[in-house]
């Protein structure tokens, strides 16, 4: 079966209708906003980067590669948490939410990268 698209999004962007299901991927609920205003389907608190990633990481360009190298290692003991994505984007669209300033080096960006990797090996 065909897997439909995975957009990311900044959570502070408004919600569309071709979203399909907003995943919230931050470990920490995004800074004055209301769970109303982020309109997320899900909260995949288990798929954010550790404390201790994200802290190294600090959205450094230069360290982009060695995170996501990382960030693929840590989420190989998320496999529940991966494969409900996997599932909803069975269903239809999917949109991964971030409150990362940085829209290209960001833990949704490298999730989706991963995400469409692996489905490329299946």
């Amino acid at each position: 079966m065909a897997s439909h698209p995975i957009h990311v999004k900044r959570v502070y962007e408004p919600a569309e209708s071709g979203d399909g299901c907003r995943i919230l991927v931050d470990g920490i609920w995004p800074r004055g906003q209301r769970r109303e205003d982020v309109a997320a389907d899900l909260w995949l608190k288990a798929v954010a980067p550790s404390a201790g990633l994200r802290r190294w990481f600090g959205h450094d360009p230069d360290r982009w590669a060695e995170f996501q190298r990382r960030y693929a290692e840590e989420l190989r003991d998320q496999a529940e948490a991966m494969d409900t994505i996997r599932e909803r984007r069975r269903q239809g669209p999917v949109t991964l939410l971030y409150s990362a300033r940085d829209e290209q080096h960001n833990q949704a960006v490298a999730l989706r990268r991963l995400l469409d990797d692996g489905d490329r090996e299946r």
